[in-house]
């Protein structure tokens, strides 16, 4: 899977499980937590191994690079989001203080999770602009040589 479609697998499954106000969003926030580690992690090496000669296929170093920022911004805004959410799925609304903090938590909330939507826009978006790749990353031809005569002593 190349960079950009693992960006474009994750960004799908967490469309696909929302964070709501229960257990089931709380889990879904660690997971998405989860699959964001794991796939900055891949951008941070393949990066690195960008940096090795003659490697094909793989997106420059420097958007790599570019990308796993994006998405430790992501991951970060994830981590955030957990305290509201904490918050508001484990802690009965009774007393009016609570009842007065909840919009406080709803909106830390939702900053958050837009705040890792507009990270992981970044992040494709990073990766979707080509950049030329350089002269020194294609392989260099083999010198031609004229053939060598031997002389006899």
């Amino acid at each position: 899977m190349t960079a950009l479609g693992a960006v474009d697998a994750v960004t799908a499954d967490i469309r696909d499980h929302h964070v709501t106000l229960d257990g089931t969003g709380l889990f879904n926030v660690i997971r998405h937590i989860d699959l964001l580690c794991h796939l900055t992690a891949r951008m941070a090496a393949d990066a690195e191994y960008q940096l090795a000669p003659n490697i094909a296929d793989l997106p420059p170093a420097k958007t790599l690079g570019a990308s796993a920022g994006h998405l430790g911004q992501a991951i970060a805004h994830y981590t955030q989001a957990l305290a509201p959410l904490i918050t508001l799925t484990t802690t009965a609304q009774d007393t009016l203080q609570q009842k007065l903090d909840s919009p406080g938590h709803h909106s830390s909330l939702r900053i958050h999770l837009d705040g890792a939507g507009r990270a992981l826009a970044a992040a494709r978006t990073a990766l979707k602009v080509r950049q030329p790749l350089a002269a020194a990353s294609a392989p260099a031809p083999a010198p031609r040589h004229a053939p060598t005569v031997r002389r006899r002593a």
